[in-house]
């Protein structure tokens, strides 16, 4: 089995309030989970409205696979424009 875990260190510039931040984020996870069946949340900087870390994990059997579809989850996040993708970072485990 292999487990694929990624991280992505966004910067949100136009974020007043952690209300606005977590509206922002709220559809970037929601993308994220619904087009690649992955667990997502936020995992880092909750209480700063000007950046947050998204942490995603993906099951599977191929480590070619994990790692392709962990590449499609940091370029879609990019693509996205808004939050701005400042770090990404991704960890394999072989179980």
């Amino acid at each position: 089995m292999v487990v694929g875990i990624g991280f992505i260190t966004l910067r949100l510039k136009g974020c007043r309030s952690l209300k606005e931040k977590r509206k922002a984020l709220k559809s970037v996870i929601a993308r994220v989970r619904n087009n690649f069946n992955a667990s997502v949340a936020e995992v880092g900087h909750q209480d700063a409205h000007k950046s947050s870390i998204i942490g995603f994990s993906m099951v599977g059997n191929d480590k070619s696979v994990i790692n392709s579809k962990a590449d499609k989850v940091f370029n879609m996040v990019y693509e996205l424009g808004f939050p701005e993708v400042v770090d990404t970072e991704l960890e394999i485990i072989f179980i």
